[in-house]
């Protein structure tokens, strides 16, 4: 498993003053999985308020970047102590060409070490678990469904609101809703 040390820093909830760490993060076999201390995270693909990466089992949203060589790793205008893995205090001060640790700003900590692989797989086939139904309704135009197969489709574009994790997803889906609901109550 690929493994490199990097900057972690949680922004939901915070501005630029979250906690933060540097410590040894590995990646899933595709590598579009983080792991670090137990969580594991997912790229917002340029979708995030303030992060670049969201903690697949909470929602929150975290920074996570290389480490920088002047230490900048925090925004200029955050604040707080950046905790440090114990484990990889010798490469990281080698990466920013030091021989200690400063006092001020940082910490060493130990980190979880657990991939939580299992549970992330629960997690994301548990999204996949459809009741059985006929999937060619997805394919069909307002017009074309019947009524029952109308409120199936708008039950679920509710559930998917209410579970959207961002205003822009939430804002598609609610406009679909919208238009199969008015479609229903035309027949009405």
């Amino acid at each position: 498993m690929k493994t490199e040390i990097k900057y972690i820093e949680l922004k939901s909830g915070y501005s630029d003053n979250g906690i933060a760490w540097i410590g040894l993060v590995s990646f899933s076999k595709s590598g579009k999985t983080i792991y670090f201390d137990g969580k594991s995270f997912q790229s917002l693909n340029g979708m995030g308020i303030k992060g670049n990466h969201f903690d697949l089992e909470s929602g929150e949203e975290y920074w996570i970047s290389g480490v920088k060589k002047d230490m900048s790793d925090r925004h200029k205008f955050g604040g707080g102590k950046i905790f440090v893995e114990k484990r990889i205090l010798n490469d990281y001060l080698r990466t920013i060409g030091k021989t200690e640790l400063p006092k001020s700003g940082y910490e060493l900590t130990e980190i979880n070490t657990e991939k939580p692989t299992e549970r992330i797989n629960e997690l994301e086939n548990s999204h996949l678990e459809k009741p059985e139904i006929d999937e060619s309704i997805y394919t069909k135009t307002p017009k074309e469904l019947t009524n029952s197969e109308l409120e199936l489709l708008i039950d679920e574009l509710i559930q998917d609101e209410e579970n959207a994790r961002y205003n822009k997803g939430r804002r598609i889906i609610k406009k679909n809703r919208i238009e199969l609901e008015t479609e229903l109550e035309k027949r009405n």
